[in-house]
């Protein structure tokens, strides 16, 4: 694991960052693989829009990817983390006059990924810990991911791939690490992404994709029960990219689904 920090290779940050006090930024985590970062564009877009949203200096793409190949020139296969915060500025919430945003970039080891979750599918759990609604903050990875984090926690079982969490109303609005997709009645079903979650790099794709093969796609919200009836479900993001379901609680699913291999072929 490497660091750079404002462009220099350093793996320590002032304890005044702002990160560090507040969870005060956003981050965006890549896959890199012979030297491309993988939908890089994407991955900016949404960071531009994330610091806009939290009044933080929108960092300059091309130096942050200048700043990147330094890191990951020599490896085939590795995971990019961005992390932009607001900088140090003092005790208290305020913004400060002057920000000087604070650039975190480092690469880690491509992660150990069972290849039977693809092939499988994974069993998924229902988290008790519920998604807070914040508008303001729904789409972007901002740093703040306790309630991830809280949720992740609830099980140890290896047989389970992922967690669902469901917002303060009962939706069932995106995975811990993940977004997913229901198939019901040959439509492509994802949740609203507007009083909470995370807008995911790999669910834009899956979208576009699933327009490419004339495959209707709904963004609405769902609760267990319609979930539990569902055809097909499988998660993504833009590590793992698709896991199908084969369970979720009590019910088992069809594992690559007519739907789900559709999406899976067209993502290769």
């Amino acid at each position: 694991m490497s660091f750079l920090i404002n462009g220099e290779l350093n793996d320590q940050i002032a304890i005044s960052d702002r990160g560090l006090q507040y969870g005060d930024g956003l981050f965006e985590t890549i896959a890199v693989e012979d030297g491309q970062c993988e939908h890089w564009h994407e991955h900016m877009s949404r960071l531009a829009e994330g610091c806009e949203r939290l009044k933080i200096p929108v960092p300059d793409a091309q130096l942050l990817l200048s700043e990147a190949q330094q890191l990951f020139a020599d490896k085939h296969l590795a995971v990019l983390k961005i992390m932009i915060t607001r900088g140090s500025g003092g005790r208290g919430y305020k913004i400060p006059d002057t920000v000087s945003a604070t650039r975190i970039i480092s690469i880690h080891e491509w992660p150990t990924i069972p290849t039977m979750n693809k092939v499988l599918g994974i069993q998924l759990h229902l988290c008790e810990t519920k998604l807070s609604h914040q508008p303001a903050l729904a789409g972007i990875k901002h740093l703040n991911r306790l309630e991830q984090v809280l949720a992740r926690s609830e099980w140890q079982d290896t047989d389970i791939g992922e967690g669902l969490m469901a917002d303060i109303n009962g939706n069932i609005i995106e995975g811990t690490m993940s977004n997913y997709f229901a198939v019901i009645n040959g439509e492509l079903i994802t949740p609203e992404i507007v009083d909470c979650g995370v807008a995911g790099i790999m669910r834009a794709h899956i979208i576009r994709q699933a327009v490419l093969h004339e495959i209707t796609v709904r963004e609405r919200n769902m609760k267990i029960d319609e979930l539990l009836l569902a055809d097909e479900i499988f998660v993504c993001n833009s590590i793992i990219g698709i896991w199908p379901v084969r369970q979720l609680l009590d019910t088992h699913y069809n594992v690559i689904g007519h739907v789900t291999a559709k999406i899976m072929n067209g993502l290769v």
